[in-house]
Protein backbone atom coordinates (compact mmCIF):
# COMPACT_ATOMS: atom_id res chain seq x y z
CA UNK A 1 0.00 0.00 0.00
CA UNK A 2 1.23 3.10 -0.80
CA UNK A 3 2.75 5.84 1.69
CA UNK A 4 0.61 8.66 2.10
CA UNK A 5 1.76 11.71 0.44
CA UNK A 6 3.71 14.12 2.80
CA UNK A 7 1.30 17.13 3.79
CA UNK A 8 3.08 21.15 2.71
CA UNK A 9 2.29 22.95 5.72
CA UNK A 10 -0.07 25.83 6.26
CA UNK A 11 2.35 28.01 6.50
CA UNK A 12 6.35 28.36 5.10
CA UNK A 13 8.83 30.75 5.19
CA UNK A 14 10.79 29.82 2.21
CA UNK A 15 13.27 32.62 1.97
CA UNK A 16 14.30 35.75 4.61
CA UNK A 17 17.06 38.22 3.69
CA UNK A 18 17.84 41.07 4.41
CA UNK A 19 18.66 44.16 1.81
CA UNK A 20 19.41 47.47 1.80
CA UNK A 21 15.65 48.43 1.13
CA UNK A 22 14.91 46.53 4.45
CA UNK A 23 14.15 42.61 4.98
CA UNK A 24 13.07 40.37 2.16
CA UNK A 25 10.70 37.47 2.50
CA UNK A 26 9.30 34.86 0.17
CA UNK A 27 6.62 33.09 1.55
CA UNK A 28 3.96 30.33 0.87
CA UNK A 29 0.67 29.97 2.84
CA UNK A 30 -2.51 27.93 2.51
CA UNK A 31 -5.78 30.15 2.92
CA UNK A 32 -7.92 27.66 4.45
CA UNK A 33 -11.43 30.77 4.29
CA UNK A 34 -10.62 30.65 0.26
CA UNK A 35 -11.13 26.75 -0.25
CA UNK A 36 -7.12 25.85 0.72
CA UNK A 37 -5.91 28.16 -2.22
CA UNK A 38 -1.96 28.18 -2.39
CA UNK A 39 -0.94 31.70 -1.94
CA UNK A 40 2.63 33.23 -2.69
CA UNK A 41 3.57 36.62 -1.12
CA UNK A 42 6.59 39.29 -1.17
CA UNK A 43 7.05 41.25 2.07
CA UNK A 44 9.87 44.28 2.47
CA UNK A 45 10.35 46.20 5.35
CA UNK A 46 7.63 44.55 6.74
CA UNK A 47 5.13 45.26 4.26
CA UNK A 48 3.22 43.62 1.64
CA UNK A 49 5.18 43.82 -1.83
CA UNK A 50 3.33 41.27 -3.60
CA UNK A 51 0.53 37.99 -3.92
CA UNK A 52 -0.27 35.62 -5.75
CA UNK A 53 -3.56 36.33 -4.66
CA UNK A 54 -4.06 39.64 -6.42
CA UNK A 55 -2.66 39.55 -10.11
CA UNK A 56 -5.47 41.06 -12.29
CA UNK A 57 -3.38 44.38 -12.50
CA UNK A 58 0.23 43.30 -12.94
CA UNK A 59 -1.64 41.21 -15.69
CA UNK A 60 -3.41 44.20 -17.42
CA UNK A 61 -0.41 46.14 -17.58
CA UNK A 62 0.88 44.01 -19.76
CA UNK A 63 -2.15 43.46 -21.79
CA UNK A 64 -2.97 47.43 -22.09
CA UNK A 65 0.20 47.94 -23.54
CA UNK A 66 1.05 45.48 -25.79
CA UNK A 67 -2.30 44.20 -27.00
CA UNK A 68 -2.99 45.13 -30.59
CA UNK A 69 0.78 46.06 -31.12
CA UNK A 70 2.44 44.75 -34.22
CA UNK A 71 5.80 42.99 -33.65
CA UNK A 72 8.52 42.10 -33.45
CA UNK A 73 8.99 44.22 -29.94
CA UNK A 74 11.31 44.79 -27.32
CA UNK A 75 9.85 44.86 -24.42
CA UNK A 76 11.15 46.01 -20.40
CA UNK A 77 9.60 44.90 -17.80
CA UNK A 78 10.41 46.88 -14.26
CA UNK A 79 10.05 45.14 -11.13
CA UNK A 80 9.91 40.95 -11.40
CA UNK A 81 7.90 40.64 -8.39
CA UNK A 82 6.29 36.94 -8.39
CA UNK A 83 6.72 37.31 -12.37
CA UNK A 84 2.75 38.30 -13.35
CA UNK A 85 3.46 40.99 -15.75
CA UNK A 86 6.68 39.23 -17.52
CA UNK A 87 4.42 36.03 -18.07
CA UNK A 88 1.61 38.21 -19.53
CA UNK A 89 3.57 39.91 -21.94
CA UNK A 90 5.37 36.88 -23.04
CA UNK A 91 1.89 35.47 -23.83
CA UNK A 92 1.88 37.65 -26.83
CA UNK A 93 3.65 36.08 -30.15
CA UNK A 94 5.01 39.45 -31.20
CA UNK A 95 6.76 40.09 -28.08
CA UNK A 96 10.73 39.29 -28.91
CA UNK A 97 12.48 39.88 -26.34
CA UNK A 98 11.88 40.58 -22.78
CA UNK A 99 14.39 42.34 -20.10
CA UNK A 100 13.27 42.30 -16.67
CA UNK A 101 15.10 44.44 -14.30
CA UNK A 102 15.38 43.32 -10.73
CA UNK A 103 17.17 45.53 -8.12
CA UNK A 104 16.76 42.39 -5.20
CA UNK A 105 19.01 39.79 -6.78
CA UNK A 106 17.17 37.19 -3.62
CA UNK A 107 13.61 37.87 -6.44
CA UNK A 108 15.79 36.60 -9.16
CA UNK A 109 17.60 33.65 -7.46
CA UNK A 110 13.59 32.66 -6.41
CA UNK A 111 12.79 32.30 -10.05
CA UNK A 112 15.98 30.81 -11.14
CA UNK A 113 15.69 27.81 -8.41
CA UNK A 114 12.21 27.46 -8.91
CA UNK A 115 10.64 28.70 -5.64
CA UNK A 116 7.83 30.89 -7.37
CA UNK A 117 5.26 28.71 -9.30
CA UNK A 118 6.30 30.78 -12.27
CA UNK A 119 9.88 30.58 -12.31
CA UNK A 120 10.05 27.27 -14.13
CA UNK A 121 8.07 29.55 -16.93
CA UNK A 122 10.02 32.38 -17.25
CA UNK A 123 13.00 30.64 -16.95
CA UNK A 124 12.19 28.04 -19.75
CA UNK A 125 11.13 31.18 -22.76
CA UNK A 126 14.30 31.76 -24.37
CA UNK A 127 12.81 35.43 -24.98
CA UNK A 128 12.78 36.46 -21.36
CA UNK A 129 16.07 37.40 -19.45
CA UNK A 130 16.53 38.82 -16.02
CA UNK A 131 18.80 42.23 -15.31
CA UNK A 132 19.62 42.45 -12.03
CA UNK A 133 19.93 46.26 -11.56
CA UNK A 134 18.16 49.21 -10.46
CA UNK A 135 15.57 50.12 -13.09
CA UNK A 136 15.05 54.00 -11.98
CA UNK A 137 19.10 54.47 -12.41
CA UNK A 138 18.83 52.92 -15.90
CA UNK A 139 15.91 54.85 -17.09
CA UNK A 140 17.68 58.13 -16.05
CA UNK A 141 20.70 57.36 -18.27
CA UNK A 142 19.69 56.65 -22.00
CA UNK A 143 22.93 56.85 -23.20
CA UNK A 144 23.29 53.34 -21.14
CA UNK A 145 19.98 52.10 -21.03
CA UNK A 146 18.25 48.94 -19.39
CA UNK A 147 20.64 46.54 -20.90
CA UNK A 148 24.45 47.43 -20.12
CA UNK A 149 25.19 45.12 -22.95
CA UNK A 150 22.96 46.96 -25.42
CA UNK A 151 24.07 50.61 -24.74
CA UNK A 152 21.92 53.45 -26.28
CA UNK A 153 19.18 50.47 -27.43
CA UNK A 154 15.39 51.68 -27.88
CA UNK A 155 12.84 50.09 -26.62
CA UNK A 156 8.83 49.27 -28.40
CA UNK A 157 7.23 49.21 -24.43
CA UNK A 158 8.35 49.79 -21.02
CA UNK A 159 6.52 48.05 -18.37
CA UNK A 160 7.11 49.11 -14.27
CA UNK A 161 5.75 47.61 -11.90
CA UNK A 162 7.75 48.91 -8.54
CA UNK A 163 6.46 51.70 -6.60
CA UNK A 164 3.39 51.37 -4.43
CA UNK A 165 2.42 54.75 -6.53
CA UNK A 166 4.53 58.10 -7.71
CA UNK A 167 3.67 59.21 -4.23
CA UNK A 168 4.28 55.65 -1.75
CA UNK A 169 8.11 54.70 -2.98
CA UNK A 170 9.77 52.25 -1.83
CA UNK A 171 13.00 54.49 -2.15
CA UNK A 172 12.78 58.38 -2.03
CA UNK A 173 15.48 58.59 -4.55
CA UNK A 174 13.14 56.95 -7.05
CA UNK A 175 11.43 60.14 -7.06
CA UNK A 176 12.96 62.17 -9.59
CA UNK A 177 11.18 59.87 -12.01
CA UNK A 178 8.35 60.94 -11.72
CA UNK A 179 8.97 64.48 -12.59
CA UNK A 180 8.83 65.37 -16.36
CA UNK A 181 12.84 65.30 -16.40
CA UNK A 182 13.05 61.89 -15.49
CA UNK A 183 10.13 60.88 -17.87
CA UNK A 184 11.82 62.67 -20.56
CA UNK A 185 14.98 60.72 -19.96
CA UNK A 186 12.40 57.25 -19.90
CA UNK A 187 10.99 58.75 -23.51
CA UNK A 188 14.02 59.06 -24.91
CA UNK A 189 14.84 54.92 -24.44
CA UNK A 190 11.44 54.54 -26.32
CA UNK A 191 11.09 54.02 -30.12
CA UNK A 192 8.75 56.57 -31.58
CA UNK A 193 4.95 54.95 -31.34
CA UNK A 194 6.31 53.14 -28.29
CA UNK A 195 4.57 52.73 -24.86
CA UNK A 196 5.43 53.55 -21.24
CA UNK A 197 2.94 51.66 -18.77
CA UNK A 198 3.03 51.62 -15.34
CA UNK A 199 0.49 49.90 -12.44
CA UNK A 200 -0.13 52.01 -9.19
CA UNK A 201 -2.17 51.04 -6.21
CA UNK A 202 -4.97 53.39 -5.85
CA UNK A 203 -6.77 56.03 -7.82
CA UNK A 204 -5.03 58.18 -10.41
CA UNK A 205 -2.98 60.50 -8.86
CA UNK A 206 -3.71 64.21 -11.16
CA UNK A 207 -0.30 65.64 -10.18
CA UNK A 208 1.74 62.40 -11.52
CA UNK A 209 -0.45 62.51 -14.82
CA UNK A 210 0.26 65.92 -15.56
CA UNK A 211 3.66 65.12 -15.25
CA UNK A 212 3.12 62.35 -17.81
CA UNK A 213 1.24 64.86 -20.11
CA UNK A 214 4.33 67.12 -20.14
CA UNK A 215 6.16 64.23 -21.80
CA UNK A 216 3.29 61.96 -23.72
CA UNK A 217 0.44 64.15 -24.13
CA UNK A 218 -1.71 61.24 -24.61
CA UNK A 219 -1.39 59.69 -21.51
CA UNK A 220 -4.21 58.82 -19.58
CA UNK A 221 -4.88 56.82 -16.27
CA UNK A 222 -7.16 53.22 -16.50
CA UNK A 223 -8.66 52.08 -13.26
CA UNK A 224 -8.17 48.26 -13.10
CA UNK A 225 -11.24 46.54 -10.67
CA UNK A 226 -10.94 43.22 -9.23
CA UNK A 227 -12.44 41.00 -6.76
CA UNK A 228 -10.80 41.11 -3.28
CA UNK A 229 -11.97 37.63 -1.88
CA UNK A 230 -10.51 38.25 1.35
CA UNK A 231 -12.16 41.68 1.61
CA UNK A 232 -15.69 40.33 -0.11
CA UNK A 233 -15.65 43.42 -2.17
CA UNK A 234 -13.92 44.87 -5.54
CA UNK A 235 -10.80 46.66 -4.97
CA UNK A 236 -9.21 48.80 -7.63
CA UNK A 237 -6.18 49.99 -9.00
CA UNK A 238 -4.45 52.46 -11.52
CA UNK A 239 -2.57 51.45 -14.96
CA UNK A 240 -1.20 54.30 -16.58
CA UNK A 241 -0.87 54.26 -20.52
CA UNK A 242 1.51 57.01 -22.19
CA UNK A 243 2.24 56.28 -25.70
CA UNK A 244 5.46 58.29 -27.44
Amino acid sequence: MPADKPQRPFFEEIDFQPTPLGDLALRRRIVASLEDTEVYEITLGGGFLMSSLFTAVEIALADLALNGREGPLDVVVGGLGLGYTAQAALRYPAVRSLAVVEVLSPVIEWHSRGLVPLGPVLTADPRCRFLHGDFFARAADPATGFDPAMPGAKWHAVLLDIDHSPSNLLDETNAAFYRPEGLLRLAAQLHPGGIFAMWSDGPPDEEFLQSLHEVFPAARAETVRFPNPLLEEESSSTVYLAPR
